[in-house]
């Protein structure tokens, strides 16, 4: 008993270590083509449904998609309403897995090929190609699911030779709505312990094909997963940001109402899913008797299995086109429950003209894409203010509080660069004219040089960060010089914004960046020079005007990258 029970540890260890390695080598095989899919069909709830189902459906794992979901809200990538649409969809999606199991790991001896299966991956795993390696993981992690899963229902013990273990079973079934209860219950921690819904409902069809429990406990146990399998998205968003968490807390909602109202009309909706099957021509689930009597490959145990998958999908089926429709009041309640701070500073920054994807024409998409570098722009002129309050900043846990912000813009404007450059990449070219490739050509040098003023702001925080550990600080009149300094690139921002609204350069707003660089080096060289001459009146204070001049020097580039998107403008 204690190898069979081992044998069977060991069975869904390999039965969950196949499902993530197949989800990981179809994620890699897909590369960048399920993020473009996510971001590109979530437009609208029942699109963003459709990918959630069509994405799990692939790489079968709910949770994957969900960490994928709330990872991307987490980076601005998608807004809240569009992930939960896509979770939505996943939910359904991930009622797949329950199907390939009742109809081949239960119906055909799928592990007879996996050995097989796994030497092809093997000859795959030593190829020169990214993509034959990925799909390589993904055949060898399809062998060891069906593998594992026939391995477990090898070392499940048959309670017809054990009556004792079947009549305590029995006992659990027998307590009315209780026993409901209970087994969603037993559902819910075997998931959470687990991580995986996919093992529990493969463990829960074991039990049904051997007729351990009835269809209705089995049908309890699913609602619990269903629960359980909301833990994964939650760690996951637990260190990201408010809007990834309120993602998280939407799939638990989501999931729980589900629950809720199956559990009130429990009796009524297994009815209907054991008519289904009876209709299909298999005997119904719902009225059949168990207790460890079924024959594994009789009529009866298929009936069980296709009445448990059928339940799992209508549950998330029914769950979805009742809750589609209250998208917008589920995303008030999860930002009610999760508040952002007032200042609104712990609030993603994202796209916001483009992460719908490519419009139907492709002149509108370089209209969004306009739109999106003047929006990248802002942001880069709202992070300007943390330069100042970092500079600004005497006491040690203030500065690191912006010092961090500093490092986050930094991190924003590579992402915002890369996915403006994506998008760009994209349009074809075939399909513009060549003024408007000439503006596309522009627009790169854009967004290389406004990912360069993100870099100048994390570079300010590095210097000061030197300057701290050294114990050393700025003068009153220091400050006051490098507030000045800020001042003109305040200005300049303001100019180079007010020129990306107008799409070009004309003769006045070329003049008036040209004028505020001018005035920016002038003020630099005029500081540097100043504070030259106090280091030589002065040497004790050598160290500190080295970090003074490094500052100046870097704010001074700022101005350098601003004027060279008004330039890039002037280009077009």
């Amino acid at each position: 008993m204690i190898l069979q029970i081992f044998t069977l540890v060991g069975a869904l260890g390999m039965f969950l270590y196949g499902m993530n390695l197949m989800s990981e080598g179809l994620q890699k095989a897909a590369g960048d083509r399920l993020r473009k899919f996510l971001e590109a069909m979530t437009s609208n709830r029942l699109k963003s449904v459709a990918t959630g189902l069509t994405i799990t459906s692939i790489i079968q794992s709910s949770s994957a998609t969900t960490v994928m979901v709330v990872g991307f809200v987490n980076a601005g990538l998608l807004a809240l309403n569009q992930a939960i649409g896509v979770i939505m969809g996943a939910n359904i999606g991930t009622t797949v897995t329950a199907w390939l199991i009742s109809l081949l790991g239960f119906k055909a001896d799928i592990s007879v090929l996996a050995v097989p299966l796994m030497a092809l991956g093997f000859v795959m795993s030593i190829s020169k190609k990214e993509r034959n390696k990925n799909l390589s993981e993904c055949i060898i992690g399809f062998s060891l699911l069906f593998l594992g899963l026939s391995l477990m229902k090898e070392s499940v013990p048959d309670l017809r030779k054990t009556p004792e273990v079947l009549s305590f079973i029995q006992g659990w079934t027998e307590l009315g709505f209780g026993s409901v209860i209970i087994f969603m219950l037993f559902g819910t921690v075997l998931t959470l312990v687990l991580q995986s819904s996919s093992a529990t409902m493969a463990l829960t069809l074991i039990m049904m094909s051997m007729g351990w429990i009835p269809f209705h406990m089995g049908a309890a146990m699913v609602l619990g997963e269903n629960i359980g399998t909301t833990i994964t998205a939650n760690i996951a968003a637990s260190i990201g940001n408010t809007n990834a968490r309120r993602a998280a807390l939407a799939h638990t909602l989501f999931n729980v109402f589900g629950v809720i109202w199956a559990l009130a009309f429990f009796k009524p909706f297994t009815m209907l899913v054991g008519n289904i099957i009876a209709a299909m021509g298999y005997p119904n689930p719902a009225e059949m008797s168990y207790g460890g009597t079924i024959d594994p490959t009789s009529a009866e145990s298929t009936a069980a299995l296709y009445g448990l998958s059928m339940f799992h999908t209508l549950f998330n089926t029914f769950n979805t086109c009742i809750l589609i429709w209250f998208v917008p009041q589920l995303e008030k309640i999860v930002t009610s429950v999760i508040k952002g701070k007032q200042n609104k500073e712990d609030e993603p920054i994202r796209l916001k003209f483009i992460s719908g994807g490519h419009t139907s024409t492709a002149e509108l998409s370089i209209t969004q894409a306009k739109s999106e570098i003047q929006h990248f722009a802002q942001i880069l002129h709202n992070g300007l203010g943390y330069v100042r309050s970092a500079i600004h900043a005497t006491k040690e846990d203030e500065f690191e509080h912006f010092r961090q912000k500093l490092v986050k813009y930094e991190e924003i404007s590579d992402r915002i660069e890369f996915e403006i450059a994506s998008f760009l990449k994209d349009i074809p070219q075939e399909s513009i004219s060549e003024h408007t490739r000439e503006s596309v050509n522009s627009m790169y040098k854009i967004i290389n040089e406004m990912e360069s003023l993100g870099d100048s702001g994390e570079a300010i925080s590095r210097i000061l960060t030197r300057r701290n550990k050294h114990e050393k600080s700025f003068s009153a009149e220091n400050i006051r010089s490098i507030d000045a300094l800020l001042d003109l690139v305040d200005k300049a921002y303001v100019i180079m914004i007010e020129n990306l609204k107008n799409d070009s350069v004309g003769m006045l707003g070329l003049k008036k960046a040209v004028d505020c660089e001018i005035q920016i080096n002038e003020l630099r060289n005029l500081l540097r020079e100043e504070e030259i001459n106090n280091m030589e009146k002065d040497g004790t204070h050598y160290l500190s005007s080295v970090y003074y001049m490094d500052v100046i020097s870097e704010i001074e580039r700022m101005g350098d990258f601003i004027i060279n998107i008004s330039q890039a403008l002037e280009k077009k």
